[in-house]
């Protein structure tokens, strides 16, 4: 551990990081706030993001008290067709938050999912574990069930796992396999690491092929399984210890006491 990070743990937590994992609203909302003076410390007006937050002291937003961060939470969910996986859309689009049962906490998703595509989207309260499991660096494997328009060449699928090149932009190395084919629609079960924004589809269009759906089965360890569009499930505390790597909480939300 550094000293600057030896210094920050004895002060405490920013504060605009503290309130975004208490649930108030994202970081930069938090920041808003304080510029607008609707956050305090311990009675006095917060002026700045910087400010650190230890477990004795009070927080107040609009001069409710704010109770601390929970604990990390992680939820599997299944993400429905026609949702979007951000927090506010300017096109008016329904959202997965807005899909969320009522009683959740503010969460934030591990990647994401597109409009069009379906399956297994993780969800934490705490964005500094959303991050750290993003990294490509873990080198997580995101499987997919796709379904394809068009004539398969499953020696091209082959050829895939040594990356690939479309419209100028490199790919690493994906894992594709013909499950079935019934006419000129086919399922294909698709692996890859990197996840670059929408490659699978990219990739299969790359080689004349047309996605019709999308669903993800797995990230990393986690997998979809019987959940049905829409539905979550809480992953085990002791789950999410044993097969997170190590190092990936740190900096995580523990429930302060």
């Amino acid at each position: 551990m550094s000293e600057e990070t030896q210094q920050d743990s004895a002060r405490g937590e920013r504060i605009a990081k503290w309130l975004a994992r208490s649930g108030v609203a994202s970081r930069r909302d938090v920041e808003r706030m304080i510029e607008e003076r609707r956050v305090s410390l311990n009675g006095q007006v917060v002026e700045h993001p910087a400010t650190f937050v230890t477990p004795v002291d009070a927080v107040a937003v609009d001069g409710k008290l704010v109770n601390g961060p929970d604990r990390t939470r992680l939820w599997r969910y299944h993400k429905p067709d026609g949702l979007v996986t951000t927090h506010r859309d300017p096109e008016g689009r329904k959202t997965v938050f807005e899909s969320l049962p009522e009683g959740m906490p503010r969460v934030v998703s591990v990647g994401r999912l597109d409009l069009n595509s379906e399956g297994l989207l993780l969800l934490t309260n705490d964005g500094a574990l959303a991050r750290r499991l993003e990294l490509p660096s873990n080198g997580w494997l995101r499987r997919y069930r796709v379904r394809v328009f068009g004539v398969v060449d499953e020696k091209r699928l082959e050829e895939l796992a040594k990356g690939s090149v479309f419209e100028g932009v490199k790919y690493g190395p994906i894992e594709a396999a013909l499950d079935s084919r019934k006419g000129d629609n086919a399922w294909l079960t698709v692996s890859l690491r990197e996840g670059k924004n929408r490659e699978v589809r990219k990739v299969m269009m790359g080689m004349n092929l047309h996605v019709s759906r999308l669903i993800r089965t797995s990230y990393g360890p986690f997998q979809l399984g019987e959940l049905q569009p829409g539905e979550l499930e809480e992953v085990q505390s002791r789950v999410i210890k044993a097969q997170i790597p190590q190092g990936a909480e740190a900096g995580a939300g523990a429930k302060r006491r």
